[in-house]
C-alpha cells in the first residue's frame, strides 16, 4: 500500500480531482500486486455504490436544496438575529445560531459555509467586521452540521462503519448545541476586543420571539421528525431521506408558497451535480479500500496505535492528532471512506463506542474544510468576502480551540454523547 499511497500524494499535488485520484492510485494496487484480477477493481466500484443505506445521501442533498430554495433560510436568518441582535459582534452570533438551525436542513458544513458567507457576508462589511473574521466566522460555525442531523458525513460513517445512524442522529444533537455555545463565546470574547457593538441595546420582547419561531417552525421540527420516526420504526435512514424531499417539497408548495416548477427544477440540477460528486468518490473509494482490507492495514494500524498506548483517551487524542493533519490535505468524504474501516475497530478494541467515536471522528475531519493547505471552505469563503486565504486561516485559530475544547469534552464526558441516543433507543449492547 505504500506505492498506493505514494501514488495518490503525487497525483494530489498535480492538481488531479480528488476522486480520480484515488481511482488511479487504487488501481495501481491491482497493478502491482501478482494474481488479483482487475475484475474486482471494476467490481468494487459498482459494489461501493450498493448499500440501501447511502441511498439517503442524495435524498437528503436534494431536501436541502429544496429547503434553501422555498424561503426557509430566510425565515432561519429571522429568528437567529432575534435571538442574538442584543449581543457583541451580533452578526457573527447570528452565524454561530444560523449553523446550529441549517443543520437540520442542508447537512453540509461546504454549503452553509459558503450560504452564510452570501448572505451575512455583506452586511457584515458594512458593520465594519474584518473580512477575514467574517469569512473565519461563517466557516467554522459551518462546522455544527457535521454533528446537527441530517448530516451526510454521519450517513457515511454510518454506512462504512455498520453503525446505527439513527443513534449517530441523536448523539449529535449535544455536541452541536455545545459547539454552539463555545462558539457564540468566543464571538463574544473576539468581538468586545475588536468593538463589534450590538444591533440593539435592549433585547427582543417574548412575543417577537415567539413569532419569529412559529414562522420558522416547519424547518426546527424536521431533524425532531426524523429521529422520532426512526425511533419508532416509522421509516428507516434510508426511507427518512425520502420522507425528507417530499417534507420539502409540502413545506415549499403548501406553506410557504414559494416552490415553483421553474425553481424546483433549478433544485434538481443542483442537486444532480451536488449528487454526482459525492457518489464519485464513494465508488471510486471502493478500489482503494480493497486494498486497505487486503493487506490487513486496520488490523497493522491497531498494533501500531495499542502498542503506542491502550488507553482509550490517549489513544483517542492520538487519533486526533492523525485526523487534524489528514483533514488538511485531504477532503472530508474521502477520509471518512478511507479511515473509518481503519480506525473503527482500533477504538472499538480498547472500548470507545463507535458513536462516541463517529461523532468525534466527524467533527474533526470536517474541521479540516477551514485548515490549510486544502481547505475546500477555505477558500471559498475567503473568495467570497474578496479576502486573503492566509487572512481568514489566521482569523479562524480562536474558533478552532474552542471546536477542540467541545470534542475533548466529548472524549472524556462520554455521557455528553451517548446520553440522549441511550435515552430515546436505549443503551447499545
Amino acid at each position: 500500500m505504500g506505492v498506493v499511497v505514494t501514488v495518490f500524494l503525487i497525483l494530489l499535488l498535480l492538481g488531479m480531482p480528488v476522486a480520480f485520484a484515488i481511482g488511479i492510485s487504487g488501481t495501481m494496487f491491482f497493478v502491482i500486486t501478482p494474481d488479483l484480477p482487475y475484475s474486482i477493481a471494476v467490481q468494487r466500484v459498482v459494489s461501493s455504490t450498493q448499500s440501501f443505506t447511502l441511498l439517503a445521501i442524495p435524498l437528503f442533498v436534494f431536501a436541502g436544496n429544496l429547503m434553501n430554495n422555498t424561503g426557509i433560510t430566510k425565515r432561519l436568518i429571522k429568528l437567529s438575529n432575534v435571538l442574538t441582535g442584543h449581543m457583541y459582534g451580533n452578526l457573527a452570533q447570528v452565524s454561530c445560531v444560523l449553523s446550529t438551525l441549517m443543520g437540520g436542513v442542508s447537512g453540509s458544513a461546504n454549503a452553509d459555509a459558503a450560504m452564510e458567507c452570501r448572505v451575512l457576508g455583506p452586511s457584515m462589511t458594512e458593520r465594519g467586521y474584518s473580512k477575514g473574521y467574517s469569512a473565519a466566522v461563517n466557516g467554522i460555525s459551518s462546522l455544527i452540521t457535521a454533528t446537527i442531523p441530517p448530516s451526510m458525513g454521519l450517513i457515511i460513517y454510518g454506512s462504512i462503519g455498520e453503525v446505527s445512524i439513527g443513534r449517530l442522529f441523536a448523539a449529535g444533537i449535544v455536541p452541536g448545541i455545545l459547539m454552539m455555545i463555545a462558539l457564540m463565546i468566543t464571538v463574544r470574547i473576539t468581538a468586545k476586543k475588536r468593538n463589534y457593538l450590538p444591533e440593539r441595546k435592549e433585547k427582543v420582547s417574548f412575543g417577537e420571539v415567539i413569532k419569529a419561531f412559529g414562522e420558522s417552525i416547519w424547518a426546527l421540527l424536521f431533524p425532531v421528525i426524523l429521529i422520532v420516526g426512526i425511533r419508532f420504526g416509522i421509516f428507516t435512514p434510508s426511507e427518512s431521506g425520502a420522507f425528507a424531499a417530499f417534507y420539502a417539497v409540502f413545506v415549499g408548495v403548501f406553506i410557504y408558497r414559494e416552490l415553483t416548477f421553474k425553481l424546483f427544477i433549478t433544485t434538481l440540477k443542483d442537486s444532480a451535480k451536488d449528487i454526482g460528486v459525492i457518489m464519485i468518490l464513494v465508488a471510486l473509494s471502493g478500489i482503494f479500500g480493497y486494498g486497505i482490507v487486503y493487506d490487513s492495514i486496520p488490523q497493522k494500524m491497531a498494533s501500531v496505535l495499542i502498542g503506542a498506548s491502550s488507553n482509550q483517551y490517549i489513544l483517542l487524542l492520538i487519533i486526533i492528532g492523525i485526523l487534524i493533519i489528514c483533514g488538511m490535505f485531504v477532503e472530508t468524504t474521502v477520509i471518512t471512506l478511507l479511515l473509518t474501516p481503519i480506525l473503527l475497530p482500533v477504538v472499538r478494541g480498547v472500548g470507545v463506542d463507535p458513536v462516541q467515536f463517529g461523532i468525534i471522528m466527524m467533527t474533526i475531519v470536517t474541521m479540516g474544510i477551514m485548515t490549510p493547505p486544502v481547505g475546500i471552505a477555505l477558500y471559498t469563503t475567503s473568495s467570497i468576502m474578496g479576502c486573503k486565504p492566509e487572512e481568514t486561516a489566521k482569523e479562524s485559530i480562536p474558533f478552532i480551540i474552542a471546536v477542540v475544547i467541545v470534542v475533548c469534552i466529548c472524549i472524556f464526558f462520554r455521557d455528553v454523547v451517548l446520553f440522549i441516543p441511550d435515552m430515546i433507543f436505549g443503551k447499545a449492547l
